[in-house]
């Protein structure tokens, strides 16, 4: 999974964020389990997972704001 860009996140709607987001922790749930159960090879997917979340979240948050504000 390549990085998420905030620029681009930004453009998304409120729900599509709120989507992605579940849909990248089932998938961080998903890479937990193959790592306990030694069937993950790329480790380094568990970090770039966390980090597109917190980029989402980041954005949300933002966006929520903007909408409290106007």
């Amino acid at each position: 999974m390549k990085k998420l860009k905030m620029s681009d996140v930004m453009n998304l709607s409120v729900e599509e964020i709120k989507q992605q987001i579940v849909d990248l922790k089932r998938e961080s749930l998903d890479l937990r389990v193959q790592l306990a159960t030694g069937n993950l090879e790329n480790t380094a997917k568990i970090k770039s997972v966390k980090k597109n979340i917190a980029v989402l979240k980041t954005a949300l948050n933002q966006k929520e704001k903007d909408l409290k504000e106007a």
